[in-house]
């Protein structure tokens, strides 16, 4: 019987080649210059620093541009607050979110037994969620169908079988 999984992961390598790279660019722009800015990584959580909340949006969008070229989905970040740092500059924690959690899982599930083609059946296992059906156009318009939605998180399509 057909199926593939839907899960929502996260490149570790490219998320590290991405903070490089931007960190990288902010070691060489000009508009940077005495600003002490810098992006530091521990797994999936970033920390932002810089010595004004508006160079911080500035290496925000700096970090933005390269996620987005490595291919990396923006949907799954969880900006943190702008919090004062010592010595009056300004830090913010960003999250970088992988796995698809229960609600979410729930809500998958609920789409496709609403909006997708008859005799499709999804069902939750741990961090994805795995759907079949005997047709595999079925299983294309699915994936058709949760592209188009908009669930705030980041899916990628694996394991597809015939």
């Amino acid at each position: 019987m057909p199926s593939f999984d839907v899960v929502s992961e996260i490149d570790h390598q490219e998320l590290r080649n991405a903070v490089d790279q931007a960190q990288r660019e902010i070691a060489q722009r000009f508009d940077f210059k005495n600003t002490d800015s810098s992006i530091e990584q521990k797994e999936l959580v970033l920390t932002l620093r810089s010595v004004t909340e508006d160079r911080l949006r500035a290496v925000r969008q700096v970090l933005e541009e390269k996620l987005v070229k490595r291919g990396l989905s923006l949907k799954g970040i969880d900006w943190g607050k702008v919090e004062e740092a010592s010595g009056s500059t300004a830090r913010q924690v960003v999250t970088m979110k992988a796995g698809i959690s229960s609600d979410k899982a729930r809500e998958i599930n609920r789409l496709i037994k609403e909006k997708g083609p008859k005799g499709v059946s999804s069902q939750t296992m741990g961090e994805q969620v795995r759907v079949t059906s005997k047709k595999r156009d079925d299983l294309q318009a699915v994936i058709a169908l949760l592209k188009g939605s908009d669930l705030d998180i980041p899916m990628q399509y694996e394991n597809f079988r015939d």
